[in-house]
Formats: C-alpha cells, sequence, structure tokens
C-alpha cells in the first residue's frame, strides 16, 4: 500500500472552490479500484495551502488513476484555481 501527500495552493479569491474540487475528486477517487482512504488538512498557518493524503493499493494502480478519464472531469479546470503547482510525493506505507 502507498501513501500520496500532495500540497495545493489555492488563489486567495478560489479556495472555497478549490476545496469543493478536491472533494469531488476525492469522491471520483473513492470509486476507483484500490482506492483505500482520503484525509484533506488545511494549513494553519496558510489558508491556501490543502493538502490531501490518499493510500492506493499500488503505484500502479494510483497511476492508473492518475490517467483516468474520470480524473480528468474530476479535476477539469483546476488549473484555474491554484497560485502554483501542486507539490506530491508518494510513500510506502509502515503499518
Amino acid at each position: 500500500m502507498i501513501g500520496v501527500l500532495t500540497h495545493h495552493w489555492a488563489k486567495a479569491d478560489k479556495i472555497e472552490e478549490a476545496k469543493k474540487m478536491l472533494d469531488g475528486n476525492g469522491l471520483a477517487q473513492s470509486k476507483a479500484p484500490g482506492y483505500g482512504t482520503r484525509l484533506t488538512f488545511i494549513s494553519q498557518d496558510d489558508p491556501t495551502k490543502i493538502s490531501t493524503l490518499v493510500t492506493w493499493d499500488s503505484n500502479e494502480i494510483y497511476d492508473a488513476w492518475r490517467a483516468s478519464p474520470e480524473r480528468a472531469v474530476a479535476m477539469a479546470g483546476a488549473g484555474e484555481m491554484w497560485s502554483k503547482p501542486a507539490e506530491n510525493e508518494r510513500f510506502q506505507m509502515a503499518d
């Protein structure tokens, strides 16, 4: 199992829209094969920073999700939400 930690920085005037988009993406993810769990975090120091931690059965399954038409639909127009590119990192689950 892997965990994918992604940091997003919403434009200051798009925070609520960005949260809704990420929630919609999370709902779409939850229907994908190999999806585990998802947590969303809002930075206390920077309210434009929205981070998610999603678990998947494997790198291959996560890669398939990233290439899926369902993800493309869920994230359509995302470029307008962000003040800078997202950063993500994959982790091997220890527990």
